[in-house]
C-alpha cells in the first residue's frame, strides 16, 4: 500500500507541474484583446491564497476554535519577531523565482523550459551537502551526473530549433534561459534554508508557511509598485485577468494530499513557498520528501536524535 501511494503521489506531481507549465505558457503567449495580465500581481495573489488555505489548516489543527487560532498565530509569529524575520531572506528569494519564472516560460517553450528547471534538484542537492552537511552516494551524484548530461542535450542547438526561432529570438531565449538558472539556484538555496529552520525549530510547517507568505506578499507588493506600478494605475491591479490567469494562480499554490499516507512512515508535504518543487526517495527509510522539506514525524526523529 505504502509503494501504490507514492507512486501515485509522484503521478500527481507531475499531472500538477507539467499542467501548471502548460497552462503558464499559454496564458503569457496567448494573443488576446486589451492589456496581458501582469506577473507580478499573480505572484501576490498566489502568495495571499497560499496564507488563506495555511491559516485554513492552522485553523483546522485548532479544533476548529477561532481563539485557539487566534493564540496561536499571537504566539508563534507576533511573539516571536525574530524567529519569523528569518523567514524574509528566502521569502524574498522565492518571490524573485517566482517572477523569474514567468520571464522565463515568456521566452522559452514549455519543454525547454520543464527540462532545464530540472537543475534545481542539482542545486538543491549542492547546498544540501555544503549547508547541512549532507552525504550523497554513489548512485544519487550518478543520477545528478545524467541529470546535468540531459539538461545539456536539451540546449544543443538542432536543425528542429529553426522553425521555433521565429517566434522565439536568440535574446528572448537567452533570457529566458538565464532566467531559469537563476531560478534554479534561488530555489536550491531557499529550499535548503528553509529547511534548515525547520529542523531547528519546532513551529509547524503552516505557520512557517504563513510567515513566508507574509513576507512574500510585502515583497511582491513592492515589486508590483516599481516595475508595473504605472499599468497598475492606469488599467488596474487586476488588468488582463480571465478564468486562466486564476488557473495558473491557484495551480500555483495548490495543496496536494495533506496528510494522505495511509502508513505512517508515508507523509505528503504541500509545496511550500513558490513553486520549486521535487520528489527524492530516500534509499535509507523509503521515506517521501517533498521540496527538501521532512514531513513531521522525520522531522521529530531528527529533533530527538539531534539531542541525544
Amino acid at each position: 500500500m505504502s509503494a501504490n501511494l507514492k507512486y501515485l503521489s509522484l503521478g500527481i506531481l507531475v499531472f500538477q507541474t507539467t499542467s501548471l507549465v502548460l497552462t503558464m505558457r499559454y496564458s503569457r503567449t496567448l494573443k488576446e484583446d486589451g492589456p496581458r495580465y501582469l506577473s507580478s500581481t499573480a505572484v501576490v495573489i498566489a502568495e495571499l491564497l497560499k496564507i488563506i488555505a495555511c491559516i485554513i489548516l492552522v485553523y483546522k489543527d485548532s479544533k476548529c476554535s477561532l481563539r485557539a487560532l487566534n493564540r496561536v498565530l499571537h504566539d508563534e509569529i507576533l511573539n516571536k519577531p525574530m524567529e519569523t524575520l528569518k523567514l524574509a531572506i528566502p521569502s524574498g528569494i522565492y518571490t524573485l523565482q517566482n517572477n523569474l519564472l514567468y520571464v522565463a516560460l515568456s521566452n522559452l517553450d514549455a519543454a525547454t523550459y520543464q527540462v532545464t528547471y530540472q537543475l534545481k534538484i542539482l542545486t538543491t542537492a549542492l547546498f544540501s551537502v555544503s549547508m547541512l552537511s549532507k552525504k550523497l552516494g554513489l548512485y544519487q551524484w550518478l543520477s545528478l551526473v545524467i541529470l546535468m548530461a540531459g539538461v545539456t542535450f536539451v540546449q544543443w542547438p538542432s536543425d528542429s530549433q529553426e522553425s521555433s526561432s521565429k517566434e522565439l529570438s536568440a535574446g528572448s531565449q537567452f533570457v529566458g534561459l538565464m532566467a531559469v538558472l537563476t531560478a534554479c539556484f534561488s530555489s536550491g538555496f531557499a529550499g535548503v534554508y528553509f529547511e534548515k529552520i525547520l529542523k531547528e525549530t519546532k513551529q509547524s510547517v503552516w505557520i512557517r508557511n504563513i510567515q513566508l507568505g507574509s513576507f512574500g506578499s510585502i515583497f511582491g507588493l513592492m515589486g508590483v509598485y516599481i516595475y508595473d506600478g504605472e499599468l497598475v494605475s492606469k488599467n488596474g491591479f487586476f488588468q488582463g485577468y480571465n478564468k486562466l490567469t486564476w488557473i495558473v494562480v491557484v495551480l500555483i499554490k495548490i495543496c496536494l494530499f495533506e496528510g494522505l499516507g495511509a502508513s505512517p512512515d508515508i507523509k505528503v508535504i504541500p509545496i511550500n513557498v513558490h513553486h520549486s518543487v521535487y520528489i527524492c526517495f530516500l534509499q535509507e527509510n523509503s521515506k517521501l520528501r517533498w521540496n527538501g522539506i521532512p514531513c513531521p514525524k522525520e522531522q521529530q526523529k531528527l529533533e530527538n536524535e539531534n539531542q541525544c
